[in-house]
């Protein structure tokens, strides 16, 4: 494997942390509440961007998606329930693994790999939705990784972006609120240095031909864990984009 994209920091950081993925109390409970809300999101945006049924009761039915960086597989299997032909990589060997296992236990067909998206692209795959969620502000190499993102999503295709803008307001938030007091996420789990400011998205986006549609605030309620959308991008934000 090449390490064009990998931080290996990051890489032992979830490798030490793979098997708490499906503990819906454990380290990434936060993921698991945010996981139905962005599912509800993605479903909106990715039903209207290819005129399906967002009533419907698989209504992601007949859409090739690739969920990067798919950690223990909560989001593909999300994606799975909802009728998408999904494929899951990652380049943490122990959360392929758990993700493999979860799955079947699942009934679910899905198609893990441990990869990097250049791996991926350098085979000619392409699909019809590249996931990118919380993904971004752990690659080593950004212009690379989104480059190679935007390869893997075919012409006419959508690439949704969601993770953590580099402000005051997130270091606040996201590292010292979330990790230090209300520890909702383990020490260490976020390095500001790495968090994305949104014109650099979409800047790279725009590199490869993706013009973003949608941009959106996320705001959480840490004492329940509900999330909902909000104008400012100053913390979390998501985006869609459409490669032409």
């Amino acid at each position: 494997m090449t390490d064009t994209t990998i931080d290996a920091r990051e890489v032992e950081y979830y490798s030490n942390l793979a098997d708490s993925w499906w503990d819906t109390e454990g380290p990434f409970r936060p993921l698991h509440a945010m996981n139905a809300f962005r599912v509800t999101y993605l479903v909106e945006q990715l039903t209207r961007t290819f005129s399906l049924d967002a009533s419907a009761e698989r209504p992601l039915a007949g859409l090739r998606i690739l969920d990067v960086g798919c950690g223990g597989g909560i989001l593909s299997e999300s994606m799975a329930r909802l009728g998408a032909d999904v494929t899951g990589i990652d380049v943490v060997e122990r959360n392929i693994a758990i993700a493999k296992l979860h799955a079947a236990r699942s009934g679910l067909a899905i198609d893990y790999r441990q990869c990097e998206a250049g791996e991926l692209a350098d085979t000619g795959a392409t699909f019809d939705v590249v996931l990118n969620m919380e993904v971004v502000e752990h690659v080593a190499d950004l212009e690379t990784f989104m480059s190679d993102c935007g390869r893997l999503t075919r012409p006419g295709g959508v690439m949704a972006v969601s993770t953590i803008n580099r402000t005051p307001k997130s270091w606040v938030f996201a590292i010292v609120g979330a990790e230090y007091i209300l520890r909702l996420l383990p020490r260490g789990t976020h390095r500001w240095s790495m968090f994305r400011k949104p014109d650099e998205i979409e800047s790279l986006l725009d590199a490869s031909g993706l013009a973003v549609d949608d941009i959106t605030g996320v705001a959480m309620n840490p004492m329940n864990f509900r999330f909902r959308l909000t104008s400012s991008l100053a913390v979390n934000y998501m985006l869609v984009a459409t490669r032409g």
